[in-house]
C-alpha cells in the first residue's frame, strides 16, 4: 500500500509542478514540433514514467531491444493485462512514441495536456467513424517518425488470457508501410491490478520480438495480420513461461 500511496502522489506532483511547462512545450509547439516532441518524450521517459517504474522495485527483463530499428518509426503490439504496461513499455522507447488511448482518458486535466504532447491519440471503440479518423490520424504520425503503440485487445484482460486482436488496428501499419513490432508482456498484472491497490516488487518481462512487414505477408496471414501478430505473442509468451524464475 505505500508503494501505492509515493507513486500516486509523485504522479500527482508531477502533474502540478509540470504545468508551467506544459504552457512552455505548446508554444515550442507552435513554433518547432520536432524540438517539442523530443523534450516531452525524455521528460515523460526519465522524469515521469522512468520514476514510477523504479519506484515499484519490480525487476523489469528485456529481451529484443535490437528488433527495434533505429531509422524508422514502428507499430508496437502489445497484450494488455496492466496499467504498468504502459508505464514501463515506454522506458524501453527510442524514439517519440504514442498510445492508442481510451476516450475517457482525455478528460483528466494535465494528465490529457501530457498524453497531448506524447502524441496519444483517444479512441472511441462505440464511435466507427471517430475510429477510422483516429487510424488515419496514427498513420499520419508513423509517416512523420512517430512510434504509435497499441493494445489489439481494446481493453486490459481480467485472467491473463489475451483477447482476440482487432484487425483494425493494424491498418495504421498497412497505410504506412511501417513495421509491426510484437511486443509480448509477461507478469505487469502481478505489480498492481491482482492484489488492487497495493503494487509489489515482481519479476516481469518484455519481449520485443522480429519486425513484421505486412506487404510480405501471404495468404491468410496477409488477410487477417492481427492474429499472425497475437500468434507470435504467444509463442514469445509461452517461451518466457517455461524458463524457471521468470
Amino acid at each position: 500500500m505505500f508503494k501505492f500511496i509515493i507513486s500516486a502522489l509523485y504522479l500527482l506532483l508531477y502533474l502540478i509542478l509540470t504545468l508551467p511547462l506544459e504552457l512552455v512545450l505548446f508554444i515550442i509547439g507552435k513554433l518547432n514540433m520536432p524540438l517539442r516532441d523530443k523534450i516531452s518524450f525524455l521528460f515523460v521517459k526519465y522524469i515521469g514514467l522512468g520514476v514510477v517504474t523504479k519506484m515499484s522495485g519490480s525487476r523489469v527483463i528485456v529481451n529484443g531491444l535490437e528488433n527495434i530499428p533505429d531509422d524508422t518509426a514502428c507499430l508496437f503490439v502489445g497484450n494488455h493485462n496492466s496499467y504498468f504496461d504502459v508505464i514501463i513499455s515506454y522506458t524501453f522507447m527510442k524514439r517519440p512514441t504514442g498510445y492508442i488511448a481510451k476516450k475517457e482518458m482525455e478528460k483528466y486535466p494535465s494528465l490529457n495536456c501530457w498524453m497531448y504532447f506524447m502524441r496519444c491519440l483517444f479512441i472511441d471503440r462505440k464511435d466507427v467513424k471517430q475510429g477510422m479518423k483516429t487510424i488515419l490520424k496514427a498513420v499520419d504520425y508513423l509517416k512523420e517518425g512517430i512510434n504509435i503503440f497499441v493494445f489489439p485487445e481494446g481493453t486490459r484482460s481480467k485472467d491473463g488470457q489475451m483477447l482476440p486482436f482487432k484487425e483494425g488496428s493494424m491498418k495504421m501499419a498497412e497505410k504506412s508501410g511501417c513495421p509491426i513490432i510484437p511486443v509480448a508482456i509477461s507478469n505487469t498484472a502481478a505489480m498492481f491490478e491482482k492484489h488492487f491497490p497495493r503494487i509489489t516488487a515482481e519479476t516481469v518481462v518484455f519481449t520485443f520480438c522480429k519486425p513484421v512487414y505486412t506487404n510480405e505477408l501471404e495468404g491468410e496471414d496477409r488477410k487477417h495480420v492481427g492474429q499472425y501478430v497475437q500468434n507470435i505473442i504467444r509463442e514469445a509468451l509461452d517461451n518466457v513461461n517455461s524458463v524457471p524464475g521468470t
